[in-house]
C-alpha cells in the first residue's frame, strides 16, 4: 500500500512538471508571436481604417487584436487576417517568427517592396493570399518548403522573373495557385517528376509565360479551372493533358500562340479531348490564329457547356449544323475567322443562346428565320458577312433583342416593320445593305433604342417619319447614302441625347430646321449633298456643343459667321453653295459695290447730325459704366439675385435665389428633408405650384464648389426615366443649387428602415430601374459616368415607386466609347481628389488598393445594395457587429454556402419582404426570386472586379426576373 502511494505522489508531481513546462512552452511562444506582430505593425506607414488600433492597447489581449485568431485550446496563434484594411507599408520578415500560423492573409492592401523568404519557413502555413498590393521582385524560392500550403495567392502584383521550380515540385499539397496580373516570365516550371495531385485550381492569366503547357499538368486530375489567358504560351492544343482532367469546368487559352494538330491544320483531336468533361462550361481559344475547319464533332462537346469563345483565328469551312447539340449553350462566339457557307437554321435548338457573334466572316445565303425561336436572343452579331435575302419578319418574336447588328452584308428587301415590336431593342445597325422602301414609322418609333440607329448606305425612299422624333435617348442617328426625300421633319429636336446626325447624300429640300442647333448635345450635324435652301439657321453658329458640321452642296444662301460654333471651321463645310457669303477663305466676301454706293449717300446724314449723337453717345456711356458700378457692388454685397448661365438656354427655366428662398420658407428647417457631407436639401413649391427640391450645396469648401459644376455638368448631358433630371440651377458668389423635381415617395432608404416596407415584386422592379439607369451611365448616355456613391439614400422613388438614381456629386466622367483608350479612363476634368469613392460599406474594395473609379466598382456598390434589401441589414451595421465575416456580402455568402442557414435567411427574407403577407400561390416563386437576388448580390461583389457582370447584362438578367414574375400571373406594382 505504501508503494503504491508512494507511486501515485511520483506520478502526480511527474505530471504537474511536464503541464508547467508545456505552459511555459506555449506562453513563450505567444510572447514570440505578439513581439513579430509588434514587428510587423513597425512596418506598417499607413493605416486609415485604424485595423492595428487594438494592437496599440496595453489592456488587449494578443488573440483579441483585430485580424488575429488563436487556437482555443492552447492560445497559440494560428490565423492573421488583415485583407482589404488599406494598409500600407512593407511586409515584416519577423512574421516568420510566428511557427504555429497556419493562414496568412494581407490581400487587398496597398503593401510594397519583396515578399520576405523568410514566409517560406513557416512550416504550417496553408493559406497565404498576397494578391491585390503593389509587391515587386521575384517569388522567393524558399516558397517550396511550405508542405502544408494548399492555397497560394499572389495574383495582381507587379512581381517579376521565373516561377521557382520548388514551389510546383514541393508543394503538394497545392490545391488553389493565383499568380495573375503580375510580369512572370519563363516556362511554367512543372517536371514529370513533380505531382500537384490536389490542385484544383490554377490562375497564372495575364503575364509573360512561353513555353508549352507541361505534360506534367495532366497528373493534376482533381484540376476543375485552368486559366492561362493573355501570355506567350505555345505548341499544340494540350488534347493529351485536358483528357485527364475529368471535373474540368473552365479553360482558358485565349491571347496566346497555341496551335491545332497537324501543322495547324485539324481542330478534331481537341475537340475529342474535351467530349467525356460532364462539368465542363466555358471554352476560351480566343485570338490564337488555330487553323483547321470546324469539326463536326464540336456538337458532341458536353451539353453541359455555356460559353463557347473561338474569335480571331484561321478556322474556316462552315459551321456543322452539329453545334445545335450544344442545348445548354448561351454565349456563342465565333466572329473574325474564315467561316463560310451558310448560317445553321438548328441554331434554333440551342434556345438558352444569349448572345451569337458571327461577324467578319465569309457566311452566305439567308437569314435562318428560324433564329427568331431562340426566345432569350439578346444580342444577334451577323456583321461582315456575304448574307443576302431579306431581314426575317419573325424576329419581331424576340422579345429580349437589344442590339441587332447586320452591317456589310448584301441583304435586299425592306425594313420589316415587325421590328418596331422589338421593344427592348437599343441598337439597330443595318448599313451598308442593299435594302430598300421606307423607314417603317413602327421601327422610327423605337423609343427603347439608346445608341444608335444607322440605316446608311441602302436604297432607302421616301420622307422621314416623324416618329423618329420618340428616340429621345439615342445617341447617333445615320441614314446617310439613300434616297430619302421631303423636308426634314423639326421635331428631331425631341432627340434630346442626339450627338451625331448625318443626313448627307439624300434628296432632302427646304428650310434646314433651327431647332437643330437647339439640341443639347449635338456634337456632328452632316446635310452635305442634298437639296436644302434658305438661309443656315443662327442656332447652328449658338450651339455650345456642335464641333463638326458639314452644309456643302446644297442651295443654300445668304451670310456666314465665322464666330462661335462656325469658329473652328473652313472652307470644306460650305462648298457648293453659291450663294453663301462670308469671311471663310475661298467664300464670296459679303460685301459689293452697291452696298458701297449705299454708303455714301449715309455719310451725309451722319455729318450733319455727328457731333450731337457723339455727346448723346457719350452721356449713354456714362450711364452704362455707372450701372456697371452698381451692379458689381450689389454682387460684392450679395445682393443682387443671379442665375447660372447654362440656364439661359430655354429647356432651364430662369428661378432667382429670391423666389428659392420664398419656395422654401427662407430655406427653414421645416423645409428640410435631408442632409449630408455637401450640404442640405429643402422641399419647396414654386409660383407656378410645382414642388421642388433644392439642394443646397455648402460653398465654404472649395471640393464642394467643383462637386456643385461636376454634378451639374452631368445632370445636364443625361436623359433617362431613370435618373433625377434637372429643373434648373441657381449659382451666386456664395450660393450654389440644384433645383429638382420632388419626389413622392422619398427615398429608397425610407422605405427601408426602421423597418421593411418592400415586398419581393416592389424589390425587383427598384432594382431594375437602377439597373436601367445605371447601365445608360455606363454604356449609352452621352457622357459616360461612374457614379461612385450608389446606396439607398440616392435612389429616390416618384408616385409611381419607379425608383430614380440621384446624387452625382463625386461621380467620375469617363473617355466616351470612341476613344481608343480604355472606356474606364476617368477624363482629365473629373478629378474629385480629396473625396472619398463613395460610401462606408458600398465601396468597391479595389478602391482601397488606389485603383481609379470603375464601373466594375458601380457594380459592386449595386450588389451590396440588392443584398441590403434582401437582408434587411445595412453593410455599415455589419462592418461593427462582432458577426463571422467583415462585410455584409461575406455574411451573405456564408449563409449562401450553408444550405441549412440559406434556407432560413430566404424564409427570413420572405417574412420581412412581404409587409402583407405573401399570397399562397406566390410563396415558392417569391423565394425563387429572392435566391435569383442572393446569387445576383453575390456575383456583383465579387472580389476580382474583371469577374463582375456589366451593368448592361445585369439590366437583362434583372429584367429577365421581372419577366418570370409576369409570367407568374403576379401584378406588378405601377
Amino acid at each position: 500500500m505504501m508503494c503504491l502511494f508512494k507511486l501515485t505522489v511520483f506520478l502526480f508531481f511527474f505530471l504537474d512538471t511536464v503541464q508547467s513546462r508545456v505552459q511555459g512552452k506555449e506562453n513563450a511562444a505567444l510572447v514570440n508571436g505578439k513581439n513579430s506582430l509588434t514587428s510587423f505593425m513597425s512596418g506598417i506607414v499607413s493605416d486609415p481604417q485604424n485595423a492595428l488600433e487594438s494592437w496599440k492597447s496595453p489592456g488587449v489581449h494578443v488573440c483579441d487584436w483585430s485580424g488575429v485568431r488563436c487556437n482555443n485550446a492552447s492560445d497559440m496563434i494560428i490565423e492573421l487576417d488583415l485583407s482589404g484594411r488599406s494598409l500600407g507599408g512593407t511586409i515584416s520578415p519577423a512574421l516568420a517568427n510566428i511557427s504555429t500560423l497556419q493562414i496568412l492573409d494581407l490581400s487587398e492592401n496597398f503593401l510594397v517592396g519583396h515578399i520576405p523568404k523568410e514566409l517560406g519557413y513557416l512550416g504550417q502555413l496553408g493559406q497565404l493570399s498576397l494578391s491585390g498590393n503593389f509587391l515587386e521582385g521575384h517569388i522567393p524560392s524558399e516558397f517550396g518548403s511550405l508542405h502544408n500550403l494548399y492555397y497560394l495567392d499572389m495574383g495582381s502584383n507587379r512581381l517579376e522573373g521565373e516561377i521557382p521550380s520548388s514551389l510546383f515540385c514541393n508543394g503538394t499539397s497545392l490545391s488553389y495557385v493565383d499568380l495573375s496580373n503580375n510580369s512572370l516570365g519563363g516556362q511554367i516550371p512543372l517536371k514529370k517528376e513533380c505531382i500537384l495531385k490536389e490542385l484544383r485550381f490554377l490562375l497564372l492569366w495575364s503575364n509573360k509565360l512561353v513555353g508549352q503547357l507541361p505534360l506534367a499538368l495532366s497528373n493534376s486530375t482533381k484540376l476543375k479551372w485552368l486559366d492561362l489567358g493573355l501570355n506567350m504560351l505555345s505548341g499544340e492544343l494540350p488534347s493529351k493533358i485536358v483528357s485527364n482532367w475529368p471535373q474540368l469546368q473552365y479553360l482558358y487559352l485565349s491571347y496566346n500562340n497555341f496551335s491545332s494538330h497537324d501543322g495547324n491544320t485539324n481542330l478534331e483531336p481537341f475537340f475529342a479531348s474535351l467530349m467525356s468533361l460532364s462539368h465542363f462550361q466555358e471554352l476560351e481559344l480566343a485570338a490564337n490564329n488555330l487553323g483547321g475547319k470546324l469539326p463536326h464533332n464540336i456538337g458532341d462537346l458536353p451539353t453541359s457547356l455555356q460559353q463557347l469563345h473561338l474569335q480571331k483565328n484561321l478556322i474556316h469551312g462552315p459551321i456543322p449544323p452539329h453545334i445545335a447539340n450544344l442545348v445548354n449553350l448561351t454565349f456563342l462566339k465565333l466572329s473574325s475567322n474564315l467561316l463560310n457557307g451558310s448560317i445553321p437554321p438548328s441554331l434554333c435548338l440551342m434556345n438558352r443562346l444569349e448572345r451569337i457573334y458571327l461577324s467578319n466572316n465569309s457566311l452566305s445565303g439567308d437569314i435562318p428565320s428560324t433564329l427568331s425561336d431562340i426566345k432569350h436572343l439578346g444580342l444577334l452579331d451577323l456583321s461582315r458577312n456575304k448574307l443576302s435575302g431579306s431581314i426575317p419578319d419573325s424576329f419581331a418574336n424576340l422579345s429580349q433583342l437589344r442590339r441587332l447588328l447586320l452591317y456589310d452584308n448584301q441583304l435586299s428587301g425592306t425594313i420589316p416593320p415587325s421590328l418596331g415590336s422589338c421593344v427592348n431593342l437599343e441598337i439597330l445597325d443595318l448599313s451598308h445593305n442593299k435594302i430598300t422602301g421606307q423607314i417603317p414609322a413602327e421601327v422610327a418609333a423605337l423609343g427603347s433604342l439608346k445608341l444608335y440607329l444607322n440605316l446608311s448606305n441602302n436604297n432607302l425612299h421616301g420622307s422621314l417619319p416623324l416618329e423618329l422624333s420618340k428616340m429621345d435617348m439615342v445617341l447617333v442617328i445615320d441614314v446617310s447614302m439613300n434616297n430619302l426625300s421631303g423636308s426634314i421633319p423639326p421635331q428631331l429636336e425631341s432627340c434630346t441625347a442626339l450627338e451625331y446626325l448625318n443626313l448627307s447624300v439624300n434628296s432632302f429640300e427646304g428650310l434646314l430646321p433651327s431647332s437643330l442647333g437647339k439640341l443639347l448635345y449635338i456634337r456632328v450635324l452632316d446635310v452635305s449633298s442634298n437639296q436644302l435652301k434658305g438661309t443656315i439657321p443662327e442656332s447652328m453658329q449658338l450651339s455650345s456643343s456642335l464641333k463638326e458640321l458639314n452644309f456643302s452642296f446644297n442651295k443654300f444662301s445668304g451670310k456666314v459667321s465665322d464666330k462661335g460654333a462656325f469658329s473652328n471651321l473652313t472652307i470644306d463645310s460650305f462648298l457648293g453653295n453659291t450663294g453663301l457669303c462670308g469671311r471663310f477663305k475661298g467664300m464670296h466676301n459679303c460685301h459689293s459695290s452697291k452696298r458701297t454706293y449705299h454708303l455714301v449717300f449715309l455719310l451725309i446724314p451722319v455729318l450733319l447730325f455727328g457731333t450731337p449723337l457723339l455727346c448723346m453717345f457719350f452721356r449713354y456711356s456714362m450711364t452704362i459704366k455707372s450701372k456697371v458700378r452698381n451692379r458689381l457692388a450689389m454682387v460684392r454685397r450679395g445682393d443682387l439675385e443671379d442665375v447660372e448661365e447654362g440656364t439661359k438656354d430655354h429647356k432651364y427655366p430662369r428661378i432667382s435665389y429670391g423666389q428659392l428662398r420664398e419656395a422654401t420658407g427662407g430655406f427653414s428647417a421645416s423645409s428640410l428633408i435631408g442632409s449630408g457631407r455637401f450640404g442640405q436639401v429643402y422641399e419647396g413649391m414654386l409660383q407656378d405650384s410645382t414642388r421642388v427640391a433644392v439642394k443646397v450645396l455648402d460653398t465654404t469648401h472649395g471640393e464642394i464648389s467643383r462637386s456643385f459644376r461636376r454634378e451639374y455638368q452631368i445632370l445636364k448631358k443625361i436623359r433617362h426615366r431613370n435618373l433625377i433630371r434637372i429643373i434648373t440651377i441657381c449659382s451666386r458668389p456664395e450660393f450654389n443649387a440644384l433645383v429638382f423635381p420632388l419626389m413622392q415617395n422619398g427615398s429608397l432608404e425610407m422605405h427601408l428602415y426602421p423597418s421593411q416596407k418592400l415586398d419581393v415584386v416592389q424589390i425587383v422592379k427598384i432594382c431594375s430601374d437602377v439597373a436601367e439607369g445605371m447601365s445608360y451611365l455606363h454604356h449609352y448616355s452621352p457622357v459616360k459616368v461612374v457614379h461612385c456613391d450608389l446606396k439607398p439614400s440616392n435612389i429616390l422613388l416618384d408616385e409611381d415607386m419607379t425608383a430614380l438614381v440621384t446624387d452625382f456629386g463625386i461621380s467620375r466622367l469617363l473617355q466616351s466609347h470612341g476613344n481608343t483608350s480604355s472606356t474606364n479612363s476617368p477624363a482629365s476634368f473629373s478629378s474629385t481628389h480629396g473625396l472619398l469613392c463613395g460610401s462606408v460599406g458600398y465601396i468597391a474594395p479595389e478602391y482601397g488598393m488606389g485603383k481609379h473609379a470603375s464601373t466594375e466598382g458601380d457594380v459592386y456598390s449595386f450588389g451590396v445594395l440588392v443584398l441590403e434589401m434582401v437582408s434587411g441589414r445595412r453593410p455599415t451595421d455589419h462592418v461593427l457587429s462582432h458577426e463571422e465575416g467583415s462585410s455584409l456580402c461575406e455574411w451573405v455568402k456564408k449563409q449562401y454556402t450553408h444550405p441549412n442557414q440559406l434556407q432560413n435567411f430566404v424564409e427570413q427574407a420572405l417574412k420581412r419582404c412581404s409587409p402583407c403577407g405573401v399570397p399562397t400561390h406566390c410563396n415558392k416563386i417569391w423565394k425563387d426570386v429572392i435566391f435569383e437576388l442572393i446569387e445576383l448580390g453575390l456575383l456583383c461583389t465579387q472580389h476580382n472586379p474583371s469577374t463582375r457582370p456589366s451593368m448592361h447584362d445585369i439590366a437583362q438578367e434583372i429584367g429577365r426576373l421581372k419577366d418570370y414574375l409576369t409570367k407568374s400571373t403576379l401584378p406588378l406594382h405601377q
